[in-house]
């Protein structure tokens, strides 16, 4: 009998301490992102199934936290406070607020940002060469002069090209600073309308009605997860809407010169299994995307007034033909 019991006890110490070394194995990755809209949405979707590919299965080998700020940043520091007691071994920021936030809050573990546009504008990394510190991650900087070269192709004589984008996103006003420098090179003028909010992209868009020959949208968080609003405007007044996000022609735009954000998540997570395995996030390059993408709809190109070019439509990678 007393045999019987040790044997018992024995058995159940051991499933114990296979239990707590299963624990130990499994590492932990949390991951936060400012907003849910296609584009961020596929950048999460792509570090999950990256780290997949590399052995790192949520559930089994890793445990896989996520949380969306909704765009709040009272919500994004919430987050941040939370998933820094969780004590994880690698944080994911996807998207510049969401980094900024997270950078401040976690000192000691390493972070991985991703649609991160300017990272040194940002203060988050003090070089893209070896950044220092606990953070590194993939930037989305986009290719305004090729932005631009699309733009006069679609409408060649657009000269005021108006924008909406939110002042308050670090990210934003870079951009928007060197689109204004490199428009006024080409003796293009930009007419600008912030909205600190998305129950405020409308009436923005509202504003260039009379201003713009035609409409860029940069990667702006606040304005792409509400770019419905500045689509029905396009419409209404005839003003042709471009953007730099190529999910967003599936939403309604004319047309949009970009890379594929989950392909941007699949680089992000592959930058984190390395992480994972051990590698120092200092010393990682901030990574870029270099392939870009022409998306193109002819059907809203034609609801706001212009007709796209057979050779541009060619050039196309997709044609998104959105009759509504």
């Amino acid at each position: 009998m007393a045999n019987r019991i040790l044997r018992t006890l024995i058995g159940t110490a051991l499933l114990a301490m296979a239990a707590i070394a299963q624990s130990d194995e499994q590492r932990v990755v949390a991951i936060t992102q400012i907003v849910e809209h296609p584009a961020l949405d596929a950048v999460y979707q792509g570090v999950r199934d990256e780290l997949e590919a590399q052995g790192y299965k949520d559930g089994e080998q890793v445990r896989i936290l996520h949380e969306s700020a909704q765009g709040n940043a009272a919500i994004a520091s919430q987050i941040a406070r939370k998933f820094v007691g969780e004590e994880p071994d690698v944080i994911v920021a996807i998207a510049t607020p969401s980094a900024q936030t997270m950078a401040a809050a976690a000192r000691n573990t390493p972070v991985v940002f991703s649609a991160v546009t300017d990272p040194v504008g940002a203060k988050l990394v003090k070089s893209l060469k070896a950044p220092g510190a606990n953070i590194t991650g993939v930037t989305d900087m986009l290719p305004i002069e090729s932005h631009l070269d699309m733009l006069e192709r679609a409408v060649p004589d657009a000269k005021r090209i108006g924008t909406v984008y939110n002042p308050g996103e670090a990210n934003s006003v870079a951009l928007i600073d060197m689109i204004e420098e490199r428009m006024e090179a080409r003796g293009m003028e930009l007419v600008k309308a912030a909205a600190t909010k998305t129950s405020e992209v409308l009436g923005a868009a509202r504003s260039l009605v009379g201003k713009a020959d035609a409409i860029y949208l940069t990667t702006d968080n606040t304005v792409i997860s509400a770019v419905e609003a500045v689509i029905s405007v396009g419409e209404r007044a005839s003003i042709p809407v471009f953007a730099a996000d190529t999910a967003t022609v599936s939403r309604g735009a004319v047309a949009a010169l970009g890379f594929d954000y989950y392909d941007h998540g699949r680089q992000t997570g592959a930058m984190v299994a390395r992480i994972l395995e051990g590698a120092n996030p200092g010393e990682m390059d901030v990574e870029s995307v270099d392939t870009l993408e022409l998306f193109v709809n002819p059907a809203a190109a034609e609801r706001m007034g212009i007709t796209l070019s057979d050779d541009l439509i060619s050039d196309a990678k997709k044609v998104v033909n959105s009759d509504q």
